[in-house]
């Protein structure tokens, strides 16, 4: 019998995270289906000349099984998704996964498969984000003022930055480093991994440590596509993620050691805020949270945040 298919996607080189995920994705589905399934993944599709963006709409149209993406592109399917985008939202990794594995993470679920074509197989870790940029090193939100700062596509984080006084522009991230190289913007936000990975680290010398936005990814799958794997082959490939995101964690926690040490041998200056500087960053930004508790609730947002 001719094995199924399922055409995955993603968008980064094969050493980061995400793309070893995987390929932790696809050995555990020859483990559990040996023969029954043949995994076609293409590591990063901005290599065929097309934007990150554009894997969601692949596999809103059937083009692709699955892929991960950034939750930041869902807020204008499901609002409430732009609650992961709060500012200083998780002190840690285990506070984030239990917002995910918990009540929240099946709330947007729910919402996204009652209005998409989307289903979300595994939420997965994007990685804290710092900030980068080419003109100083930043120590206090006043030193943002003026700096024009590439952002995802997420409205609360350019309401994020506006509070520190940078001008936010978004651009995709195949675009990122060409915007760094032309000098199109000045500073950027992005995971360690990333800020190695994509060698921003060659335009901006200057690193400071705000852990500012947990980044958080999802798995997306294609409801019609699943159906057609039939209840076995979908089970499985169901656990399969799940292996897979446990792994993609892992390796998303390590990989920050990692990356830092990377950087500081390149010459990267690395600014580590002290708990006052830290916290006059929350301070500047609490009006993005308190506008949010505002749109949503405060049941919604207590979910979200448990405060």
């Amino acid at each position: 019998m001719k094995p199924v298919r399922i055409v995955a996607a993603g968008y980064q080189v094969p050493a980061s995270v995400h793309n070893r995920a995987m390929r932790v994705l696809e050995a555990e589905l020859a483990r559990r289906l040996p023969g029954e399934v043949e995994f076609d993944f293409t590591d990063n599709v901005m290599d065929q000349g097309k934007a990150a963006g554009d894997l969601l709409t692949m596999v809103e149209d059937g083009t692709l099984t699955l892929c991960y993406q950034s939750t930041t592109r869902m807020p204008a399917r499901v609002p409430e998704f732009a609650l992961l985008d709060l500012p200083f939202l998780f002190a840690d990794r285990a506070g984030a996964y239990a917002v995910l594995d918990g009540a929240f993470g099946t709330h947007l679920r729910e919402r996204l498969e009652a209005t998409s074509p989307f289903r979300i197989l595994g939420y997965w870790d994007n990685g804290f984000r710092h900030l980068t940029n080419r003109v100083r090193p930043i120590h206090a939100p006043a030193d943002c003022a003026g700096l024009r700062i590439r952002t995802q596509f997420s409205e609360t984080h350019q309401a994020a930055f506006r509070q520190l006084g940078a001008e936010p522009v978004a651009i995709d991230v195949r675009d990122l480093v060409a915007s760094l190289e032309a000098g199109v913007v000045d500073a950027q936000d992005n995971a360690l991994t990333n800020i190695y990975n994509f060698e921003i680290y060659r335009h901006h010398p200057y690193v400071t440590l705000t852990a500012h936005v947990f980044g958080t990814s999802a798995v997306y799958a294609n409801a019609e596509r699943l159906g057609e794997l039939g209840p076995r082959i979908e089970g499985e490939l169901r656990q399969a993620v799940a292996v897979a995101t446990s792994a993609q964690r892992e390796f998303a926690a390590a990989e920050d050691a990692v990356a830092l040490a990377h950087l500081e041998a390149a010459g990267t200056q690395v600014v580590r805020l002290t708990a006052g500087e830290h916290e006059a960053f929350v301070e500047a930004v609490a009006p993005v949270a308190e506008a949010q508790r505002a749109e949503f609730g405060d049941e919604l947002f207590r979910m979200a945040t448990g405060r």
